[in-house]
């Protein structure tokens, strides 16, 4: 089963593209929720690199690792990459005409409820367009 999920980000398109690639961005929006963070990040965007992050509670009680391999790289475009479980996700940027439209639809996990992780994707989404709609603004 895939799940989708996306946002218009008043943002240019080269903007929108390098927030999402960024160590340095990527530990300002990639978690869920306020009471998580993402500690660190490292991307290598090539086809068959690597990106992988942290997220925990700032509280410590809890955390885990996220690592995918790049399968597909087209620069402002395209990204596609496999999670180290298997799962496949696929990115997609696409410049409006108020700023660039991301859509995002990944594998479902059989653990959670398919509306719990399209909320929770959603949620880090939203994050995302947050933080760079300020950053630019």
């Amino acid at each position: 089963m895939k799940i989708t999920v996306e946002t218009e980000v008043k943002a240019p398109l080269e903007s929108v593209w390098n927030s999402w690639l960024q160590p340095d961005d990527i530990t300002q929006w990639n978690f869920a929720d306020e009471s998580w963070h993402c500690p660190w990040a490292e991307v290598d965007a090539v086809v068959g690199g690597k990106m992988r992050s942290r997220m925990e509670a700032k509280d410590g009680s809890e955390g885990f690792e996220f690592e995918v391999s790049f399968t597909r790289v087209e620069p402002q475009k395209l990204l596609h990459y496999v999670m180290d479980d298997g799962r496949e996700v696929e990115v997609v940027f696409t410049k409006t005409a108020t700023g660039t439209k991301v859509v995002e639809t990944f594998d479902a996990e059989n653990v959670y409820p398919p509306e719990m992780q399209q909320a929770g994707w959603q949620s880090i989404l939203n994050n995302f367009k947050k933080y760079v709609e300020s950053k630019t603004s």
